[in-house]
């Protein structure tokens, strides 16, 4: 029996329209948006103009934690 490996970081992926959406966000509302996702949910559902579902809006939750970790451990170096 053969094994293929197809190498390199296997895992969920957030789609290019949620990254852009989620640094927009945390560029136009840094005080609403941090390193806490629930925090982060319940202020992705204050913005009208979002129409989000409920597993996009997690996505997206999560994807602005870690982009807001980013930006602290950036500014520690």
């Amino acid at each position: 029996m053969e094994v293929i490996f197809f190498g390199g970081f296997v895992g969920k992926s957030v789609a290019k329209g949620l990254k852009y959406k989620g640094e927009v966000l945390l560029g136009e509302y840094p005080d609403k948006f941090g390193a806490d996702f629930s925090k982060n949910k319940l202020s992705l559902g204050e913005i009208p103009e979002l129409k989000l579902s409920k597993t996009t809006r997690n996505i997206l939750a999560g994807y602005i934690v870690r982009l807001a970790k980013q930006k602290e451990a950036a500014k520690l170096v």
